[in-house]
């Protein structure tokens, strides 16, 4: 009997206000996405690990102010008139990655310029990265202290209600049915992030097609060498 082919089943990301699962570790930077526009100055940064949920929390912030929405290394360009045709009519920005401008002169550039043109106008301008400004390296002085003054609002590792409820949204995204102890057993022996649990439940799904069982824990006994798991 030849083995089923697994096909990864799962949607793309959602990233709507009900899909976001709010938790003690992005307390402080969902209100500080909620707070807009009643922000201190023109630019906040949300700073977290991986699969924090910092670019779900742009989407939530993009939606709300209606900005638009780009990646640091997009900003790449040598000429600024680039970075004007891809404002448009736009007043506020988000800008997921934003540590990718750091050591790259033309990014930092035109950072700089958003930074201003933004300001200038009474916009707003958020971005997104695993370190805060401080930690950049960025070259361009004035860009450097723009950012140091910018808010910052941290996102920390994720604890166990908040990883528990996480696997269970993936695993019923996929459409694969799961029990408690299935998520308990993960919890207490998976790496401590939100960017290992998609990983996980994706190959788990995989594994559970190719051989077409359930998600057991005695599936992910079987699995801990390949998932990384502890002893927990």
């Amino acid at each position: 009997m030849s083995e089923q082919l697994p096909f990864d089943l799962a949607g793309p990301p959602s990233y709507g206000r009900a899909d976001f699962l709010p938790a003690e570790a992005n307390a402080t930077a969902l209100a500080w996405v909620d707070r807009w526009p009643d922000w201190p100055g023109p630019a906040s940064v949300l700073v977290g690990p991986a699969g924090s949920g910092k670019t779900h929390l742009l989407h939530l912030w993009a939606a709300r102010a209606q900005a638009l929405r780009l990646q640091g290394a997009a900003l790449d360009q040598p000429d600024v008139a680039t970075l004007f045709d891809m404002l448009g009519d736009a007043r506020h920005v988000a800008v997921d990655e934003a540590d990718a401008v750091a050591g790259r002169p033309h990014a930092e550039q035109q950072l700089f310029h958003l930074y201003n043109w933004l300001r200038e106008r009474g916009g707003s301008l958020l971005l997104a990265s695993r370190t805060a400004p401080a930690r950049w390296r960025v070259q361009l002085p004035d860009l450097a202290s723009r950012l140091r003054a910018a808010a910052v609002a941290e996102i920390g590792a994720p604890d166990d209600a908040l990883l528990s409820a996480v696997l269970v949204k993936l695993f019923h995204d996929r459409q694969v049915a799961i029990t408690e102890d299935v998520v308990q057993y993960l919890v207490r022996r998976m790496e401590r992030s939100l960017s290992a649990a998609g990983a996980i439940v994706a190959r788990i799904d995989r594994r559970a097609l190719a051989e077409q069982r359930a998600v057991s824990v005695k599936l992910l006994r079987d699995m801990a060498p390949e998932l990384g798991l502890g002893e927990g």
